[in-house]
């Protein structure tokens, strides 16, 4: 045991050397790729990035959804009232043991987090079945508001009212499917987001 450890602490040093080797010489995008992929966690700039869901109703989408948001150093920001209670432990399982590092903010209605956080028209990103434009157009700031709906109803017309150049739909193919479930559709916004920063 000892001897299999000792190889895999200088299989991880000669990783790191080669890959600062790399980043040294200036290598492609997917060599330096690699490079920060050997460097520690802490070390990556933070994202000032938000996820807002709006009145979510299922419980396990909400946790995978935080589990996406402590992956990439988001905040999580939950429209009330809520189909579930946060204490309920599908939230909990679908967080797995990352919810409690979710870096959670919560606000009674839509008009109370306009009120308190003031976010800027070109901040917020709307995303809907029936958006304008695709998810794929805008770009993204590094403190945008990344705004999704409940699983059955989606945003309310009102918060979109004059916002249709700030709407955008995912693309789907087959006409047969009405909708997409929610954490996948976070979690494909967020990665298409923060591109930038990974490239």
């Amino acid at each position: 045991q000892k001897l299999e450890n000792q190889v895999n602490t200088a299989k991880l040093f000669l990783g790191r050397w080669y890959c600062r080797r790399i980043w040294s010489n200036r290598m492609p995008t997917a060599d330096r790729a690699c490079a920060r992929a050997y460097e520690s966690p802490t070390t990556m700039s933070e994202s000032h990035m938000k996820m807002v869901l709006v009145t979510p109703e299922i419980p396990y989408n909400t946790g995978a959804i935080g589990r996406t948001c402590v992956a990439l150093n988001l905040e999580l920001i939950l429209i009330k009232p809520y189909g579930f209670s946060l204490d309920e432990k599908s939230v909990r399982r679908a967080g797995t043991d990352y919810w409690k590092h979710v870096n959670l903010s919560e606000y009674d209605n839509w008009e109370d987090f306009l009120t308190q956080r003031n976010p800027p028209r070109e901040n917020l990103h709307f995303f809907e079945e029936h958006g304008e434009q695709s998810f794929y157009t805008p770009e993204y700031q590094r403190d945008a508001y990344l705004v999704f709906g409940c699983e059955s109803a989606g945003l309310p017309k009102a918060i979109l009212d004059g916002m249709e150049d700030r709407t955008f739909n995912l693309p789907m193919l087959d006409k047969r499917v009405r909708s997409l479930n929610l954490a996948n559709v976070a979690a494909a916004v967020v990665f298409q987001a923060m591109r930038p920063q990974f490239i």
